[in-house]
């Protein structure tokens, strides 16, 4: 374990999109950290409760918030019932996202729309009702101590375009700018504001294209300057030390976590 077992301890932590395959290993780090997790997605209840008995996770600690993000009524869902069930909300991460292959003259415009909805109005919505809420907290009692904190999951490509997913690099870039933005508006509330952007993770659908798509594994394996796909425990360490006090006088970073991906372009 990199970080002390109770470093999160007592800490309320909302993450959209936590049923997904990165989500759940997030989830399960935040939990051995010693955080109460709020977790959302848009499963059914029966599957992520079947998910949580299987890993032996308690619902003292741990509870399910269904709800759609991309709307403003499901981010407020999540966001109050957080609050509601540990009584305040300390961290948010927007998680949630999605991502889709195509030449970018092939891509159609709805596919554009679910992109923007999913990745960044969602991240917004999430994001502003949380701050929201942590505004409101009682003010810091002196300079430096922290109301909340709010993270997004962006990626490596927010900088730097990688083909066939142009919509999605859109997408990561703007959530970069929604991020430094709401850093620059936040800092004097007591709120800070990052994102923790991975490069190729070797676990969900990344995994089975390097397992399934020689193509992929060749430009993914020449992108890497260390030369592996990272392990999803490398974005959950990542995450584990922005939720925690070891980041207090961060806010407005992008804590890269590529292997060296952003370094130089390697197609």
């Amino acid at each position: 374990m990199v970080f002390a077992p109770d470093c999160l301890e007592g800490k309320s932590i909302l993450i959209t999109g936590g049923m997904g395959a990165i989500g759940k290993v997030l989830v399960q780090r935040l939990l051995a950290h010693g955080a109460r997790v709020a977790v959302n997605d848009i499963i059914p209840d029966e599957d992520a409760r079947k998910w949580f008995d299987a890993g032996g996770i308690t619902r003292d600690r741990c509870i399910y918030v269904a709800s759609d993000v991309t709307t403003t009524e499901g981010a407020r869902h999540a966001v109050e019932s957080t609050v509601q069930r540990f009584g305040t909300l300390d961290v948010a991460l927007c998680h949630a996202g999605m991502a889709q292959t195509s030449p970018i003259l092939d891509y159609g415009d709805q596919d554009w729309d679910r992109m923007m909805r999913v990745n960044l109005r969602s991240a917004f919505l999430v994001a502003q009702a949380a701050a929201r809420i942590m505004v409101k907290r009682e003010a810091p009692s002196k300079g430096g101590e922290v109301r909340g904190k709010i993270i997004f999951t962006s990626s490596w490509v927010q900088d730097t375009p990688w083909p066939d997913i142009t919509p999605y690099n859109v997408s990561k870039s703007g959530m970069k700018m929604l991020m430094r933005g709401m850093a620059r508006e936040l800092a004097a509330q007591g709120i800070r504001v990052n994102s923790v952007a991975p490069g190729p993770v070797a676990i969900g659908m990344a995994k089975r294209q390097w397992d399934n798509e020689p193509d992929y594994r060749r430009r993914i394996g020449k992108a890497i300057p260390l030369g592996f796909m990272q392990p999803p425990d490398s974005v959950a360490d990542a995450f584990v030390f922005l939720c925690s006090a070891a980041s207090d006088y961060m806010t407005g970073a992008t804590l890269l976590v590529d292997g060296g991906c952003s370094l130089y372009p390697m197609d």
